[in-house]
């Protein structure tokens, strides 16, 4: 019990001093304060989602970040990304960021079921520096059964 609450007085004078500690919670000055963010950000995110649907919250989402990428050009755009990544790194530390990645991938993993992700897995496997798995599978006649995709619910 002391650990955590040593462990929150660390985050809240990391908050204070400017660093972001909760994901979503970028410019909270406290970590109660980024708590609130993140959870607001959420909740309104997962109503525009409910309001648009999954595909129409998704079609957004790609569309903002095409519109970046036209923004800042493909290089400027790739290093945004590996900025973002290397940062995370930092935050987290090695060992957090692999784990960060592994728990992502097993929490995917078992929303969509093993078969799905095994499909998606198959799909993404045929991308290239040149090419998109999908425009790999469009061009090539590969099938793919996107019906697995579907998240457990």
């Amino acid at each position: 019990m002391a650990q955590a609450q040593q462990k929150r007085s660390e985050l809240d004078a990391k908050a204070k001093h400017g660093e972001t500690v909760v994901p979503g919670g970028t410019g909270g000055k406290s970590l109660e304060a980024q708590q609130h963010l993140a959870e607001g950000r959420s909740k309104g995110g997962q109503t525009r989602k409910d309001q648009l649907g999954t595909e129409g919250y998704q079609e957004l989402g790609s569309k903002g970040g095409q519109t970046r990428k036209e923004q800042l050009g493909t290089e400027g755009y790739q290093e945004l990304g590996s900025k973002g990544g290397q940062a995370r790194k930092e935050q987290l530390g090695t060992e957090g960021y692999k784990e960060m990645g592994s728990k992502g991938g097993e929490a995917r993993k078992e929303e969509m079921g093993s078969e799905g992700y095994k499909e998606m897995g198959r799909k993404g496997g045929l991308s290239t520096t040149e090419k998109s798995g999908q425009e790999r599978v469009e061009e090539e006649g590969i099938e793919i059964d996107e019906s697995k995709y579907r998240t457990k619910t």
